[in-house]
């Protein structure tokens, strides 16, 4: 007790206290005089007597000094002076101090709110209970590297697997869910049994499925997300065992999954049903081993590697490709960390952004160190007569080291704040259907790991800001400084270290420069990609509707029915309807095989999409060869027939007429005669290469859920409410959703988005690169003209023209320009190959891009060296001297 209450008195001995001071100097004062009056008795004269006690007590200011040492903390008592003395430093240059603040909190705002993107997506772990266990497991072949597993080779895969722990499955679907007014569209997804116990995910209210209650037969039970038992049921906890009606099943509600429960791969659900689903939107296709709509996740048993686990799914699925040809011939299995596919398309482009935010934070660093150095110089003498005056080394390097601490933490907070608002900006510009696939953006907020990675570059930008001044002098310049004044050794200083600050900064706006203009570039090449049909005067809306009592003959009715209701609508040209819409991804891959030819153990699975008589004319996608669809392919009772896209025809018909030709699915006899060839569409990503593809009719198949098209006359805009109405007109419990503009599905296409999204981030960086680049070079250079005024004014005096001065001037920041561009597309190069995956339609050394960054960084930086250029040609020869 007693160590703790000293060091507690000697911490409130710190806080100034003027009775205290009074006392010291009464008591001290006292003693004194009681030394003066024995001297003074001792025959010594009032001033000797005075002299003699003062130097017996050692010194009233060392006594002093001494004396609060012990009632005090001398360390911490020093570092509250220096700090005062550096905020008393700053606030006298608020130029210098607002500039360094501001650059280095503009650094750090980049940097953190960009890595608070990263730790969301890649580095914090999901939410599940031992998430580095949990591994997602595909089927795939050699056109489809990642697929949708089969429900029954699923069911043979967890027979026969050893090496995990549990395995389940989860498979999209759409219900329409009844309320009081009326049908509405729903989200859902369809699991097996064990999926959230795969997942380590208990519900917060009721229970999980049962073992076994995913099979065929067993009692229809639904799981509610935490967002549906606010929105849908008010949070009422007597949810559980009440009845809810989906797609017109009626299903129990069993439980509520806990509120910070996502599933990144599915996006937001509202329902989770078992597998055992009796929705017709799926038809049958859990009896067909060729029908793939299913994805698996499995965890990891102990000890078990995912090497280990992918090399006993390839052995199964090479046993199964043995025991069923026809189905399962070329598939073999793939085991990805399912954290990895959670991020998904954004992991590069985060790792691009992360790297453009630390470049943009080092041109910061390196414009506020070029800025340290040149206020050391206008310090010199200040620094030189302190360490003549006895200030030792160390004591002038915790003078700079405290102020550099100030300047980091003023702007480190302000570059805090920054980071916390752009991170929420950033997440309020994502779309709601993007930020329905990335729901671990949700909570993105300042937590302990990007705290950590804030403190770790505060603690960089200290050491640096802290050490760039003090070792910038030493002793022997102190004494130089003292004789020579503060501005003899300018210009030795500025081309010794500060060209070379200058030369990385240029390049490193250079390399973020060339990285906008590709990313740029790839985006225009990626929107102006021929995707085979007209967008402009294309409206598209998703159609539900209800499979009370629906037959193939009603569906197809029904169909009809709408198709001719659209079509009589004012300035509409035509309509259609398809499974997917372009430029989505393909939910349905047959194996394919041309009639007649031997398939020689040959896999050829191709996307196809079944689609209306109308559809390619409302598209405006263009034929090559034969016919598009009529009304009358729409009959199912006869042959089928089929179109195939330009890719098909040129892979599996080359050289040849494929009209009237006939393909038919692998293992089965019912051909399908080819009408027509149409110019490729693209039906998947843009950034991806047309596949080969066919179209079947709508019709020869039956879909409760599709898209409709539909190509008006008139700005498409205009028609949106028109076609809801139509439609819930003929059904009311038809239930639309996702009205939009082909134009604006191409814009918004993932590709699209995320390209887009890191050029505009990108090119901000860029923009600020280039500024501060800029500012950095003007104010370097503008300090060396100004230390170099006596020199200019020698050389005016004995004839030198203006003329001369600016060539002075601008060749030296000349050299810096040129080193600086020529490392910057040095390294540019390397890096746009390091992200070349981001790239679309542009090479790594795209010329154009090059040339144009190194004029616009060439111009902007001879436009900010001219202006000090221009300041020193214009300097009075007479006035200069007489300054010096």
């Amino acid at each position: 007790m007693k160590p703790l209450r000293a060091w507690m008195l000697r911490l409130a001995g710190m806080v100034p206290n003027a009775r205290r001071e009074r006392e010291l100097a009464d008591e001290i004062e006292g003693h004194l005089q009681m030394h003066i009056d024995d001297n003074v008795r001792s025959g010594m004269s009032p001033q000797q007597a005075r002299r003699e006690a003062i130097w017996k007590l050692g010194g009233v200011e060392s006594t002093v000094e001494a004396y609060r040492e012990r009632s005090t903390m001398p360390f911490l008592e020093n570092l509250l002076q220096d700090a005062r003395f550096a905020v008393r430093q700053l606030r006298k240059n608020p130029g210098f101090t607002a500039t360094a603040v501001l650059m280095l909190s503009l650094g750090m705002c980049a940097s953190v709110a960009i890595f608070a993107f990263v730790d969301a997506a890649l580095i914090k772990p999901l939410p599940y209970a031992n998430p580095r266990e949990l591994v997602a497991v595909f089927e795939t072949t050699a056109g489809c590297p990642l697929c949708n597993v089969s429900y029954l080779n699923f069911r043979d895969w967890k027979k026969n697997d050893k090496l995990f722990s549990s395995l389940d499955a989860w498979s999209y679907a759409n219900y329409l869910l009844r309320t009081p007014t009326g049908a509405q569209p729903a989200n859902g997804t369809r699991v097996s049994d064990g999926f959230f116990r795969t997942l380590g995910v208990t519900p917060i209210l009721g229970r999980d499925f049962y073992a076994g209650e995913d099979a065929p037969g067993a009692p229809h039970t639904v799981l509610l997300s935490f967002a549906a038992w606010q929105n849908r049921f008010g949070g009422r906890p007597d949810v559980v065992g009440q009845a809810v009606t989906l797609t017109e099943v009626s299903y129990t509600i069993v439980g509520v999954l806990p509120r910070e429960f996502h599933f990144a791969p599915r996006g937001s659900t509202e329902f989770w049903v078992p597998l055992n689903d009796p929705s017709a939107f799926y038809g049958g296709c859990e009896k067909r081993r060729g029908c793939h709509s299913l994805f698996g996740v499995a965890r990891l048993k102990d000890g078990i590697s995912i090497q280990t686990a992918l090399a006993g799914m390839k052995v199964i699925a090479e046993q199964l490709g043995q025991q069923y040809p026809d189905s399962n011939r070329g598939y073999s299995a793939d085991v990805l960390p399912l954290t990895k596919v959670v991020a998904g398309d954004i992991r590069p482009i985060l790792f691009v952004l992360l790297g453009g935010a630390g470049l943009l934070l080092l041109i910061a660093c390196v414009n506020i160190s070029s800025l340290l150095l040149v206020r050391s110089e206008s310090r010199q003498r200040e620094i030189a007569v302190r360490g003549a005056l006895g200030a030792s080394p160390s004591r002038l390097i915790r003078q700079f080291v405290t102020e550099g601490l100030v300047l980091v933490a003023a702007g480190s907070l302000l570059g805090l704040a920054l980071a916390s608002w752009t991170m929420h900006l950033l997440t309020a510009l994502i779309p709601a259907d993007k930020m329905n696939g990335m729901p671990f953006l949700n909570d993105l907020a300042l937590n302990f790991r990007v705290l950590a990675f804030a403190g770790m570059i505060t603690l960089l930008a200290a050491v640096l800001f802290s050490l760039t001044p003090a070792l910038h002098f030493s002793l022997s310049r102190s004494r130089e400084g003292l004789a020579e004044g503060s501005r003899g050794s300018a210009g030795k200083t500025w081309r010794r270290l500060g060209s070379k600050l200058v030369v990385v900064e240029l390049a490193t706006a250079v390399v973020l420069l060339v990285g906008a203009g590709l990313l740029g570039k790839s985006l225009y090449r990626l929107l102006h990609v021929d995707i085979g049909l007209q967008p402009d005067h294309l409206a598209t809306l998703q159609v539900t509707i209800p499979n009370t009592n629906l037959t193939n003959e009603r569906l197809i009715a029904l169909e009809r029915q709408i198709l001719n209701r659209i079509a009589s609508l004012p300035g509409v040209k035509s309509s259609g309807i398809t499974t997917s819409l372009p430029l989505s991804s393909w939910s349905i891959a047959s194996n394919i095989r041309v009639s007649g030819r031997p398939s020689n153990g040959e896999r050829n699975d191709v996307p196809e999409r079944a689609i209306s008589a109308g559809y390619l004319t409302a598209l405006g996608a263009k034929l090559i060869r034969g016919r598009y669809f009529t009304a009358a392919d729409d009959d199912p009772a006869k042959p089928r027939v089929v179109i195939l896209n330009e890719a098909f025809a040129r892979k599996y018909f080359p050289g040849e007429d494929a009209i009237g030709r006939q393909i038919e699915y692998e293992g089965s006899h019912n051909r399908m005669e080819i009408i027509g060839i149409v110019e490729d569409i693209k039906e998947g990503q843009l950034d991806t290469e047309n596949r080969a593809a066919i179209y079947v009719p709508f019709t020869q198949d039956w879909f409760a859920s599709f898209n409709l098209v539909v190509r008006t006359s008139q700005a498409e805009q205009s028609l949106m409410s028109a076609l809801a109405a139509t439609i819930h007109q003929i059904d009311p419990d038809i239930a639309t959703e996702a009205a939009a503009t082909m134009t604006s599905v191409l814009d918004n296409s993932q590709a699209a988005y995320l390209h887009r999204s890191s050029a505009w981030l990108v090119g901000g960086f860029a923009a600020l690169a280039l500024l501060l680049g800029v500012v950095g070079l003007y104010g370097v250079v503008a300090y060396s003209v100004s230390q170099r005024t006596r020199e200019v004014g020698i050389r005016m005096a004995l004839g030198a023209d203006r003329a001369s001065v600016y060539q002075l001037i601008l060749k030296e920041a000349g050299w810096l320009i040129a080193a600086g561009i020529v490392i910057g597309l040095a390294s540019s190069v390397a890096a746009a190959t390091l992200m070349r995956g981001l790239l679309f339609g542009v090479q790594a050394w795209d010329l154009p891009t090059l040339g144009a960054v190194a004029t616009v960084l060439a111009l902007a930086a001879l436009l900010a060296s001219y202006v000090p250029a221009r300041r020193a040609a214009s300097v009075n020869p007479v006035e200069a001297l007489r300054a010096e």
